[in-house]
């Protein structure tokens, strides 16, 4: 599951946001506030961190095949559909959470998106059946998901040619271990939380 922070220093709650909302940003549902579960671990990407990975992906958004690897209350997910991508699939273990999604997206209206009830790590370790130009990676903190997802996509082939990789991590989560096709192009840490954005690119030799 994933995302909630508050603005400043204690960006690590776990308390959902305030109403259980979260708002989207921009795009074709922009102000539009969909309802979240209250759940332990879910942690809604705050507005100012969604609106500064959203100008990041601001060229290649539009028309993308997209993963939400943790999607929890579907911020990234929903923001990404706002923004015209042509695709995302929502990968979601909650069963609770599930149903609410399910519901946000009848809501909307929303065709063309795929939400799967699966154990992330478990679901990225089959052989893709397709592939993926933008990928969030921003699981519940202090589980030890990221390292697993990684390399999940990278080894079983889930990543299209020159695809960006979204990690939104624990700041003191020091060991990852990357691809060395990976490269970073963005980083930004506020209060406890890292995020980051990586381009697939060719492998140093």
């Amino acid at each position: 599951m994933s995302r909630n922070h508050n603005t400043k220093s204690n960006e690590k709650s776990r308390k959902p946001i305030k109403g259980g909302f979260i708002r989207l940003i921009s795009g074709k549902w922009r102000g539009k506030k969909l309802p979240v579960k209250d759940i332990e671990g879910l942690r809604p990407t705050t507005d100012r961190t969604k609106e500064t990975l959203f100008n990041w992906l601001m060229r290649d958004i539009n028309d993308a095949n997209c993963l939400d690897c943790f999607c929890g209350s579907g911020s990234l997910a929903f923001e990404a559909l706002s923004r015209f991508a042509k695709n995302v699939t929502l990968l979601e273990k909650d069963k609770s959470v599930v149903k609410q999604l399910r519901e946000n997206l009848t809501v909307l209206n929303i065709n063309n998106a795929n939400l799967i009830e699966a154990d992330s790590i478990r679901y990225l370790s089959q052989v893709a059946t397709e592939q993926y130009n933008i990928v969030f990676i921003d699981p519940p903190f202090h589980k030890n998901l990221v390292q697993p997802c990684c390399d999940a996509l990278q080894n079983h082939g889930y990543l299209a040619d020159n695809a960006l990789i979204y990690i939104e991590r624990e700041v003191d989560l020091s060991t990852l271990n990357l691809p060395e096709s990976w490269q970073l192009l963005k980083e930004k840490s506020t209060g406890q939380v890292t995020y980051q954005l990586y381009r697939q690119g060719q492998a140093l030799t």
